[in-house]
């Protein structure tokens, strides 16, 4: 097992980790989500702790306003008397859970995207074997979980001492204070208790993305042959495209040469290049090269040409030109049409001599 992570040196191909996402095995962080969490619960302190319990008080203020009208012979009557007073209450609180939910949703799609995996649902065996267990609970990332979570709670614990220590002084005297004047109090001493929190949990949930992160892209590190045969894959294997291009350089070829006979004139250099033309004033508006090769490819288009009576001229400048800036089955560029029309005109020339 050592030596196969050992091996394991190669970082992980863009199709690794999308097959891995599409699989559930994301890159996140719980941290992350219980600091936006605390972050959100601030939030609702801070911005409406007020309203929410004013709306809770009016709705006590109601009920015990009206407990000497409750019927206690009849269990109807209580039941509904509370059952109203318990979907006042739920009500006002179904905001802040809620918020809690879409926020903690949120904080998790953020790191990893939408994710449906089929196999996070199917049953895994490993979940309730004892010797997995084993393994998960003396694992790297359980000690550093519970180092985490050790260092969290004496940091938070610190805080919350540090902030609510120098009030201490000031709690005998709280009873002798009026309701709001107290609701006062314990809304700025959570205010300040919350953000300090939050502070904390935000550095830490940084500071433990990035070790999540480096944990994540290490465990999906691959070896050189799965990096090979993952591009095999992907591009397929190197010796079938050399091949598939062999061959597709062969049939182009093939049809180069079977157009050199329909030729008009083959221009040379004379050994090294050769570039067959063709024109016809009717329906072009410039000279096509049909056909062009080098050493041997030219020697086999002037053996052809020789073959079929297609007249070859030595121009060594034209022809070296004609190789290297015109495609094949393209008409020659205007730079090439002077030499060319001289050459063109002088096989023309030739023809009508022949023919008579």
């Amino acid at each position: 097992m050592a030596d196969d992570a050992d091996s394991k040196t190669e970082q992980p191909t863009n199709r690794k980790l999308s097959r891995a996402h599409d699989e559930g095995d994301v890159l996140q962080s719980h941290e992350v989500k219980t600091a936006a969490i605390i972050i959100a619960g601030l939030a609702l302190v801070w911005f409406m702790s007020g309203p929410m319990l004013s709306h809770i008080m009016r709705v006590l203020d109601s009920f015990f306003a009206q407990a000497d009208t409750i019927r206690l012979g009849t269990v109807e009557g209580y039941t509904a008397f509370l059952t109203k007073i318990f979907i006042e209450l739920a009500l006002i609180l179904l905001l802040p859970f809620g918020m809690f939910v879409v926020v903690a949703l949120l904080a998790t799609t953020l790191q990893t995207g939408l994710v449906f995996s089929a196999q996070k649902l199917g049953f895994n065996f490993e979940r309730i074997s004892p010797l997995a267990g084993a393994k998960r609970l003396f694992s790297q990332q359980a000690v550093v979980d519970l180092v985490k979570n050790l260092l969290k709670l004496a940091v938070v614990g610190a805080i919350a001492a540090l902030i609510v220590y120098p009030r201490l002084k000031g709690m005998p005297s709280i009873p002798l204070l009026e309701t709001p004047a107290i609701l006062d109090f314990l809304h700025s001493l959570l205010v300040r208790l919350l953000m300090a929190v939050a502070v904390v949990m935000t550095l830490i949930a940084g500071a433990d993305w990035f070790y999540q992160r480096f944990a994540y892209l290490k465990k999906m590190r691959m070896t050189k042959q799965e990096v090979k045969d993952e591009q095999k894959q992907t591009e397929g294997d190197p010796m079938v495209k050399a091949r598939l291009r062999s061959l597709r350089m062969q049939r182009a070829r093939q049809r180069m040469m079977a157009a050199v006979p329909k030729a008009d004139v083959v221009v040379t250099n004379p050994t090294h290049y050769a570039c067959a033309l063709q024109y016809d004033p009717e329906s072009m508006n410039a000279p096509t090269l049909v056909a062009k090769g080098q050493d041997l490819v030219a020697l086999r288009i002037r053996q052809i040409a020789n073959e079929n009576d297609v007249p070859i001229v030595e121009n060594p400048p034209l022809a070296r030109a004609l190789y290297a800036t015109v495609e094949l089955d393209k008409e020659i560029p205007p730079q090439h049409y002077k030499a060319v029309a001289e050459v063109i005109s002088y096989v023309f020339r030739l023809k009508g001599k022949l023919r008579k």
